[in-house]
């Protein structure tokens, strides 16, 4: 709840027109980020392909673009930090450049894949669209390693991502913050879920 201090702007009449965008703006996030049984048979699913993957000695691979990409690494430090679950994603902007140099940018994710994963591991892959050539190739080059693949969509229901996994979630909803929010709770979910609890100490 946003608390008042004495160094707070001065209190203004909420503009109407801002009241119906928000109003109808928490709408679409209650509504993209509700949980039915799907939803939770994914989550559950996931828990159970990280945790097989620790136990195969493994490691969860999160990859995406833009804002998914904040997302991936976001995900990569909670499940290796909070859940004991090792994991990564592929941020070096080193990297990133000399593989996008070598093999062009829809390329870049599939070679690091090649290069960086081993079996046992698990790829998650977050795009927004669904449509992300260099998301769709990694995967491709995944399914070729033999590893256990989770997809994260949104956008159109036809994406070609949302049937690539062996889990596969989509938010029906075509605002990109929706559906990046929406990703980030359900895996955040799926993480405390390893964990076994909501609420724990940062450090």
């Amino acid at each position: 709840m946003l608390q008042s201090s004495r160094h707070a702007m001065p209190a203004e009449s909420l503009d109407p027109d801002h009241k119906a965008f928000l109003d109808d703006y928490v709408g679409r996030l209650h509504r993209a980020t509700a949980i039915d049984d799907g939803v939770f048979a994914g989550i559950s699913a996931t828990r159970t392909a990280w945790l097989r993957t620790r136990e195969q000695g493994g490691r969860v691979i999160f990859i995406g673009n833009g804002g998914s990409a904040g997302i991936a690494s976001h995900l990569a430090i909670d499940l290796a930090k909070n859940a004991s679950v090792p994991a990564l994603c592929f941020s070096d902007a080193s990297m990133m450049s000399c593989l996008a140099n070598d093999y062009g940018f829809e390329d870049w994710i599939a070679h690091a894949v090649r290069l960086s994963a081993r079996a046992g591991d698990c790829l998650v892959a977050i795009s927004s669209s669904g449509r992300s050539k260099n998301i769709l190739n990694a995967v491709a080059q995944a399914r070729s390693m033999k590893l256990d693949v989770i997809t994260m969509s949104g956008m159109n229901a036809d994406n070609p991502l949302r049937n690539l996994g062996d889990v596969n979630f989509w938010v029906d909803s075509r605002s990109y913050n929706i559906v990046e929010t929406t990703h980030q709770f359900w895996m955040m979910a799926a993480i405390d879920l390893v964990i076994g609890r909501a609420e724990y100490p940062a450090s």
